[in-house]
């Protein structure tokens, strides 16, 4: 921040923002969200702040000139009620032809602000060596004042509804997935998949990820349980089709088959409880600056992360976690995927469904697609599985899918669920192998129209 930017947005341009705010309701309608009286330099202009935004909350409009003098005489302060009789006639008799230029210079003028504090603020931080908390600090500020938009106006903004690209999409490696999300998970979007330990949760990511890196687009994979060079070989074998345990006996095959691979992918490993989502965020930005935007992002998982905010059970801190994540999704505008455990009851199941699902009720409502991976014991052996349907934000849920796994390559292969196949508790190694029926589009039709199946909101 230069001298110049302090002085640009000093005491004549702050008479300036109460001159707008006094005299233009539709000023203060567009910025009442990011005002605050803390912004403003002299005592005076903060408490008038203060005023006006008491009374717009209240009443939804701007106080008159006659109803902040009455606030005034409840003043004790002596000085401070002369000085705000003053700064107050000087705001009214400022000139309302720079509007326009105020209204404009608004949101830098917050973010001036917020920064300046955050400096002041990090003193402290800084003598107890608290990093991470300057880093928040700092990030904030520079994210103060940037939502000016009113949102989307249904009756104006009807074409950018019905543009092809009105929602944008990273698909799954399952096609069947993908019809009833619509193509994929969409950019802002949270995506969830539960399961039980030793499952498959983190070989379904590396599945995401590199059917979304063979597609051409670039991926960034954060985990806080594998290294990263672990990571890189389930990778290696995803793309190679070549058991994980054999992958460092096929280097040459590895090297042959990466130069074909479009887009980027990089992982990117943060010990357990060490990291925070604003870790993430800021790590996602750096790559960023060095050339590469992420169009997918992959945390394995959001539950092992840690987060500023302290409460007196994990169960509070988890939720503030989920919901920073589902933030970030949304502030990046890119789909996120990761995992989470189910409860003990959920792993004794052959669906898992949303009750069974650890701390399930939260996290559940705060993504946008929701299933479950369940493999009991006698699946991991016969290479089975199932996926249910917790939630989905665009279209069905409830809907459960048969799952031939491949966990020493990360493949999945979906399919039409039918219990009987499960119904043995031995392990059936000869099961067949063959190739599954085309998904049958008409029959899923049929499903959905079921009262079974229902949308959360």
């Amino acid at each position: 921040m230069t001298l110049t930017s302090l002085n640009q947005y000093g005491i004549s341009f702050q008479i300036k923002v109460l001159s707008s705010l006094l005299t233009h309701k539709e000023f203060l309608v567009n910025i009442h969200d990011i005002l605050s009286e803390e912004y403003f330099d002299n005592q005076a202009h903060q408490w008038v702040i203060k005023e006006i935004l008491r009374y717009y909350d209240k009443y939804h409009t701007t106080p008159s000139m006659d109803i902040l003098k009455v606030e005034i005489t409840k003043l004790e302060n002596e000085v401070l009620k002369l000085s705000v009789r003053e700064q107050l006639k000087a705001a009214y008799e400022a000139s309302s032809d720079d509007l326009e230029y105020v209204q404009e210079e608004f949101s830098t003028f917050c973010k001036n602000q917020q920064l300046k504090k955050a400096l002041l603020n990090s003193v402290d931080l800084l003598k107890a060596g608290d990093f991470d908390g300057i880093k928040y600090l700092v990030e904030s500020a520079l994210k103060a004042g940037n939502d000016k938009n009113v949102g989307h106006e249904y009756n104006k903004d009807i074409e950018s509804r019905f543009r092809e690209d009105a929602r944008s999409v990273v698909a799954t490696p399952w096609e069947r997935v993908n019809d009833i999300l619509q193509g994929g998970l969409g950019n802002g979007d949270f995506g969830l998949i539960f399961g039980n330990p030793g499952g498959g949760k983190s070989w379904s990511l590396v599945a995401l990820g590199g059917f979304a890196v063979r597609a051409g687009y670039n991926v960034l994979h954060y985990t806080l349980e594998l290294g990263e060079q672990y990571v890189g070989r389930r990778y290696d074998a995803f793309f190679s089709k070549i058991p994980v345990d054999q992958v460092l006996q096929n280097r040459d095959k590895i090297e042959e088959i990466i130069p074909e691979i479009p887009g980027q992918l990089i992982i990117k490993e943060f010990p357990t409880g060490r990291a925070t989502i604003s870790t993430i965020e800021s790590h996602i930005r750096k790559v960023g600056d060095l050339g590469t935007k992420a169009d997918l992002i992959i945390i394995d998982y959001v539950d092992l992360l840690s987060t500023k905010k302290r409460t007196a059970d994990r169960k509070g801190e988890i939720d503030d976690i989920y919901t920073s994540t589902k933030g970030l999704a949304r502030e990046l505008d890119v789909p996120i995927w990761s995992v989470s455990q189910v409860n003990r009851a959920g792993a004794k199941d052959d669906v898992i469904e949303g009750d069974k699902a650890a701390g399930s009720y939260d996290k559940i409502m705060i993504t946008d697609f929701c299933l479950s991976l369940s493999r009991k014991a006698k699946d991991k052996v016969n290479g089975t599985g199932r996926f249910h349907i917790m939630k989905n934000r665009y279209g069905m849920d409830g809907l459960t899918f048969g799952v031939k796994a491949d966990t020493s390559t990360g493949h999945f292969e979906v399919h039409d669920y039918n219990p009987d196949d499960y119904e043995s508790d031995e392990p059936t190694s000869n099961r067949s192998q063959g190739d599954f029926d085309s998904f049958d589009k008409q029959m899923l039709s049929k499903v959905a129209s079921s009262s079974k199946f229902f949308d959360l909101k």
